[in-house]
């Protein structure tokens, strides 16, 4: 059985035997490892995304109207008595985070480019049912919410469930929590024996299938605490196994893993499958870099916006993984932004992500965690081989600002060439600074290019 502490512990990453390790793919031109044609391998050099660090920002323990902390607490408490973090005066804090500040947040956030994963859990600390009702809550209330994270929060962030309840284990005959109250039937730390793909990938799709009721797309899933621990591989799998049944996502991803300073942050790819055929199969695991030094999962803490960057951006976590050339996720939890109606939590954020852009704003990218995920998948997988006419790439996976340096094989501006027969002459640039897609640049000894990469074959050519 596992310890309290080790129950709740968030997230320490431990890396799997069934992981593909991702190339280093940085601000620092690294060729891939495993191409087989050795002419092609020396000359091309993936980049990050139009040549810039992504940046995500991950929110847990999110959902509509419920705060998680206050809510959550009491039910911590019964399980772990003896853990002084669960002796909180809870009922003491707000019990709802209101659209208001879910407004004032996303817009602010919309404004400045950021872009993350926003937690809707889907039966928040057994109160109420998203897709149903909520008491405490009109349903007006709660259908409004669900509006606004529809239309303010999708267009920039993914959207997962956090298991069911992010308290209790919930009897999927029922639909009702597990009578028994123990770390074996709190989802934090479920489950503490063997389980099948097949049951945990039951469990999952339960949560999924309340969030797709409610119209809210999901292309992943969110680990409350310890969820999984002790079943690392068959959770991986079942994540990709209830994202394609419940919604059909091609490429399902999920977050479970915090790492810590001097390791890389690349995501890691799973389960890797089937890669020769029209349906490839893989399971990617995007990892955050950073703790929660907001406001904390109750939102009852002082903010420590330093850790993640000083106010001039001259050290802090986010910075450490910006200068590493990987991507720079760093995570929160939504109580801590609201931090019991005082957004402090949301104003040291706010001090960050400016703080960031000053210093980092033309070498740095926001992009939700999907993106994130699939741009390193293509870049792990596409097939990239020399041609007599010039190169060719097989991708089993599409992204956008596909990026590439290629060591200068002619003169003349880049034609980019689809299966479909679609062709695109890409448009030169004075300033690496700019790439973007659609774009490329002449440098010394090589050219930058920068394109929206299909799935399946493309070819790069040269004009006369």
């Amino acid at each position: 059985m596992l310890t309290p502490e080790a129950a709740t512990s968030r997230r320490t990453f431990l890396s799997s035997s069934l992981a593909v390790t991702g190339a280093t793919i940085g601000l620092r031109a690294v060729p891939l490892h495993a191409q087989k044609n050795r002419s092609a391998k020396d000359s091309v050099t993936i980049l990050n995304p139009r040549n810039r660090v992504p940046l995500s920002f991950i929110i847990d323990d999110s959902t509509c109207l419920v705060n998680m902390g206050h809510f959550c607490m009491p039910q911590f408490a019964e399980c772990y008595p003896s853990r002084k973090d669960y002796q909180k005066p809870w009922k003491t804090w707000p019990r709802e985070i209101p659209d208001s500040f879910v407004r004032e947040f996303g817009e602010w956030c919309a404004e400045h480019g950021v872009k993350g994963k926003y937690s809707i859990v889907p039966n928040p600390a057994c109160v109420g049912w998203m897709d149903r009702e909520i008491p405490g809550w009109s349903r007006r209330e709660l259908l409004d919410s669900l509006k606004l994270v529809r239309e303010l929060m999708v267009p920039n962030w993914d959207i997962h469930p956090e298991m069911i309840t992010h308290t209790r284990v919930i009897n999927l005959k029922t639909g009702r929590p597990i009578n028994e109250i123990s770390p074996a039937t709190m989802e934090n730390s479920y489950p503490q024996e063997n389980k099948s793909v097949d049951e945990l990938a039951a469990y999952l799709a339960y949560s999924l299938r309340i969030l797709k009721n409610c119209d809210l797309p999901c292309e992943g899933v969110t680990t409350p605490g310890g969820f999984g621990n002790l079943v690392k591989p068959e959770l991986s799998l079942a994540v990709h196994d209830a994202v394609r049944d419940v919604f059909g996502s091609e490429l399902p991803h999920y977050f479970k893993y915090v790492i810590g300073s001097g390791e890389s942050t690349m995501p890691k790819l799973e389960h890797v499958r089937d890669l020769n055929t029209n349906d490839p199969k893989v399971t990617v695991n995007v990892p955050a870099g950073t703790g929660d030094w907001f406001g904390g999962w109750d939102g009852d803490r002082e903010s420590e916006p330093d850790r993640y960057a000083t106010e001039d951006a001259a050290s802090g976590r986010m910075v450490e993984m910006i200068e590493q050339g990987e991507p720079a996720v760093m995570l929160c939890h939504w109580p801590g932004m609201y931090t019991q109606g005082t957004k402090a939590g949301f104003r040291a954020f706010q001090r960050v992500v400016t703080s960031l852009a000053v210093r980092y704003r033309n070498k740095t990218v926001w992009m939700k965690v999907s993106q994130i995920g699939r741009y390193y998948a293509a870049a792990e997988l596409t097939k990239i081989t020399a041609t007599p006419d010039g190169i060719s790439l097989n991708a089993p996976f599409g992204t956008s600002g596909f990026t590439l340096r290629i060591a200068k094989p002619a003169t003349g501006r880049p034609i980019i060439r689809t299966a479909s027969g679609e062709s695109q002459t890409l448009d030169e640039l004075g300033s690496i600074a700019d790439i973007d897609s659609g774009k490329w640049l002449n440098e010394e000894s090589s050219q930058v290019l920068c394109f929206d990469l299909p799935k399946g074959s493309t070819t790069i050519s040269w004009a006369a």
